[in-house]
């Protein structure tokens, strides 16, 4: 098999690996139908997040069960399933309590741009639909695996609710389906904070009512200006900079809700600055597998249409094109047919 493997900043290959095989009585194996690259993947392609030698790349993915460990009850061979990018018994406590990204046993998923995958913890983790999904709604199964999940999240963690002013700082995957998610838990007014033409008018087919191109101090200053001096009730940080950050927290209303979901890098708060800023946090890696059942069915009754966020289509031999077509942002995000 061959499979994609990160070296070094900028350097993609896509070359001979072992196939993955069951290891536990708890995993399945699944041949891969569609992956992608997320843009969470650009921060060690960029160099800007170590990496210890070569590292095996992809953790969005959905496909068809090949085989399952002689403890899997869940699923069975020839399903179609969508699995979370993080591995979860489902069971724990944390589960439980709704955080299957924090299950006690849980390993992120990071060999997914290949034909098949491993998936420990197979039970917990994979949601079969019922029956084989047609062709053109796979693109948009396949985006519940984590970016419309880690939207949906960011929307969910900053208490968006109907009628509400919502704000999205970020332009990317996950900021544009936090705009569609926003739209689908009824706020009145959202707020797409982008420079991007072509992003500008997804944001907009999503649910945007408003965008901002500005950016940093002149960012929170339009946001005021628009809202009476306030700022929003709530506000998703879908980035992962100090400057995204501080951008969301001066956006957001006293009393107001923030979300961070972009992987942090480099962000640091001061414990003054924070106090008096009097807004509610909540964020880190999105519980895909809590709201995973729900945006299945979303995708399958057509409520909704995420799959558009992918703007390029490749073979997934190609696919250090599609990095580098995402870090020049030539491209949303790419989807991989293997």
């Amino acid at each position: 098999m061959r499979g994609t493997v990160l070296y070094g900043p900028g350097d993609i290959r896509f070359e001979d690996r072992e196939t993955p095989r069951i290891v536990e009585p708890t995993d399945a194996i699944i041949r891969i139908a569609l992956t992608c690259v997320c843009g969470s993947d650009l921060w060690p392609y960029r160099g800007l997040q170590p990496i210890d030698g070569p590292t095996p790349m992809g953790h969005e993915y959905c496909g068809f069960v090949e085989e399952v460990g002689s403890a899997v009850r869940s699923v069975k061979s020839g399903q179609f399933v969508i699995g979370s990018f993080v591995t979860s018994d489902n069971t724990c406590p944390n589960c439980q309590y709704g955080y299957q990204s924090s299950c006690v046993h849980r390993e992120f998923i990071t060999r997914a741009q290949a034909p098949m995958l491993r998936v420990p913890l197979a039970d917990g983790t994979l949601v079969p639909t019922p029956g084989v999904p047609s062709d053109d709604l796979m693109p948009s199964l396949l985006t519940t695996s984590d970016v419309l999940g880690t939207g949906w999240f960011a929307a969910d963690a900053a208490n968006v609710k109907p009628g509400a002013t919502v704000v999205v700082v970020g332009d990317g995957a996950v900021g544009l389906l936090g705009v569609l998610s926003a739209r689908q838990m009824r706020a009145e007014r959202i707020i797409a904070m982008s420079r991007h033409e072509q992003r500008q008018k997804l944001a907009r087919e999503f649910g945007a009512t408003d965008i901002v191109t500005e950016r940093g101090d002149e960012g929170v200053k339009r946001i005021l200006d628009m809202t009476k001096g306030f700022g929003a009730d709530s506000v998703l940080e879908c980035v992962g900079t100090q400057e995204s950050m501080m951008q969301a927290i001066h956006c957001t209303r006293k009393g107001g809700h923030l979300s961070y979901v972009g992987v942090p890098h480099g962000v640091a708060l001061k414990g003054e600055e924070l106090f008096f800023a009097h807004v509610r946090l909540h964020g880190g890696p999105a519980p895909v597998r809590r709201d995973l059942p729900k945006l299945i069915d979303f995708v399958l009754d057509k409520k909704i249409n995420p799959g558009k966020v992918f703007d390029l289509t490749l073979p997934l031999d190609q696919v250090a094109e599609g990095y580098r077509a995402m870090d020049e942002r030539r491209a949303i995000k790419a989807l991989l047919r293997p």
